[in-house]
């Protein structure tokens, strides 16, 4: 996932009041050619050309009918060629709408394993400037050996692959991926390696599978002249591709990744994919989330290729690109949201996981300081829920707002014996599903036995910010909220003499008991909002 600052910012630029189009619809939405049928494998078996930059091959896609349809939809982009469709030995007729491909079916009885080959082959689309712009990265290292990634997320994966182009249905069994690459070259794809194979006209395919369901856009491949770093820690497999040069730096720079495993299995719960192992993959462009196979691309350097987001020197105390985007693997690839417009369920918790390694590291007071530091990258442009069923993400807020949104309720259970369970519950209980914004929303407001439907609807759907209203009338100390949506009731802590105080406003005044020698001081650094004196 574009989990990098710069993305909020290339976000923020797009029009909030676009206009969508049919071929939106065909990416995004899912339609009865996409609900009609579940997916369950993937065996992706193709060969990449470096020189003239092609892939060609066949998916094997393995589904079951959950309901009978004449035809199926899959994606490719139209700027890739389908060869041929073929379905229990003979060819299958289909026609192409934009980067949708419908397909004609025999009748298909419901529940039974089904797997269709997509034979096709093309010049995939080229990232101008991955990973905010989807494509092939396609450079050299300083060797002059072919160094080449992918990242896709939001573009999509069906620019390089055919597949059910959707967060809503990953394949359950996981997949298998077989890159025939040019002798000399490795290829780095998701989940445990299975060998290579050397073939014919100086090509050695490599196969890798990864058993846990996947999300499309995380199915990836890594060619480069790799070496290989293996250690285990605590039982959990790790491993390290990085270019031959690199080794002594990596096996130093990465030490940080076993202290990092440590706060966020006890955190978050044990690592979701420990049967398809834990990868970092050097790559060409900065970082992705790719399901245990994390791109690495920030040059080893603490921070964000060196930068501290926060502004307050803690974010250069650790591997920005080795935090956030491992945190995805909790957030993003296990709980994945079923439309791209919810992508604040991965990037709001996500962006939270810096701040949880900081306090596991540092300390709550630094954690603190941290999350206030990346407040001041907020800009309340538009709301951070997207447009569903178009393939439209919402507002790049979704990154530091999002983790705030975590933290105000962390703020509102007030007790961190509560809180360090309830986020460590919600972590396994969506263990690997497939969840929107509502479920969200309902397990917070069923853990703090309170409806935060108003407390969403603010932060996720509006970019109002609340202010809390503070007046002095004789005796007493008049609180409110304003410029929020009905029913916003967030409590507030503040500083009375010294002493913690929770106040509760609502949009009409409450009264607080004060005297000529009372001190207030307003915890505004535990929320989002704004303090108004009237």
């Amino acid at each position: 996932m574009k989990s990098v600052l710069s993305l909020a910012i290339f976000l923020s630029a797009v029009i909030s009041n676009a206009q969508f189009t049919r071929k939106d619809s065909l990416h995004g939405g899912m339609r009865p050619e996409r609900s009609c049928y579940d997916l369950l494998h993937y065996d992706l078996n193709i060969k990449i050309d470096p020189e003239k930059r092609t892939v060609s091959g066949h998916n094997d896609i393995s589904f079951k009918m959950v309901q009978a349809s004449p035809r199926l939809q899959i994606d490719l982009f139209d700027n890739m060629k389908v060869d041929r469709i073929e379905l229990g030995g003979k060819s299958l007729k289909f026609v192409r709408e934009h980067n949708a491909i419908f397909v004609s079916l025999p009748k298909l009885e419901v529940d039974q394993r089904q797997t269709m080959r997509v034979h096709y082959s093309g010049t995939p689309k080229t990232a101008r400037r991955a990973p905010w712009d989807g494509g092939f990265d396609w450079k050299k290292d300083k060797n002059g050996q072919h160094w080449i990634g992918i990242a896709v997320q939001g573009t999509g994966a069906s620019l390089w692959y055919p597949c059910k182009e959707s967060q809503a249905d990953e394949p359950e069994e996981g997949a298998i991926v077989r890159v025939a690459v040019p002798d000399g070259l490795m290829n780095v794809s998701n989940g445990r390696f299975l060998g290579s194979t050397k073939g014919k006209g100086g090509y050695t395919r490599w196969d890798w599978e990864v058993k846990s369901p996947i999300n499309n856009y995380n199915i990836t491949v890594n060619i480069a002249d790799y070496v290989h770093i293996h250690e285990n820690h605590n039982g959990l497999d790790l491993d390290y591709y990085v270019l031959r040069y690199n080794e002594e730096t990596a096996r130093r720079h990465f030490e940080e990744v076993k202290p990092m495993m440590d706060c966020f299995q006890a955190k978050f719960g044990t690592y979701p994919f420990t049967k398809d192992g834990y990868k970092l993959v050097e790559t060409p462009y900065l970082g992705m989330e790719h399901q245990s196979a994390v791109a690495y691309g920030n040059k080893y350097l603490k921070g964000y290729l060196g930068n501290d987001m926060s502004m307050t020197g803690i974010g250069r105390r650790f591997d920005y690109i080795i935090i956030h985007e491992t945190g995805h693997e909790w957030f993003g690839n296990s709980i994945t949201s079923t439309d791209i417009a919810d992508m604040w369920i991965h990037e709001g918790f996500t962006t939270y996981s810096e701040a949880v390694f900081v306090e596991c590291q540092y300390g709550y007071e630094d954690a603190m300081k941290y999350l206030n530091g990346i407040k001041k990258n907020i800009s309340n442009d538009k709301p951070i829920i997207g447009n569903y069923g178009v393939n439209s993400e919402g507002s790049g807020d979704m990154y530091p707002k999002g983790a705030w949104i975590v933290n105000m309720i962390r703020s509102q259970v007030d007790d961190d014996s509560k809180w360090w369970p309830m986020l460590l519950k919600y972590s396994t209980t969506f263990e690997r599903k497939i969840i929107d914004t509502k479920t969200v929303e309902d397990f917070f407001s069923k853990e703090l036995g309170k409806d935060l439907s108003p407390f969403f609807d603010q932060y996720l759907r509006t970019t109002k910010v609340p202010e809390l209203v503070l007046s002095r009338t004789g005796d007493k100390l008049s609180y409110s909220w304003r410029n929020v949506v009905p029913g916003f009731d967030m409590p507030v802590d503040i500083n009375l003499n010294g002493k913690k105080t929770r106040i509760f406003p609502i949009e009409s005044p409450q009264d607080l008991p004060f005297t000529d020698l009372d001190t207030i001081k307003v915890r505004d650094d535990l929320y989002l909002m704004r303090v108004k004196y009237p």
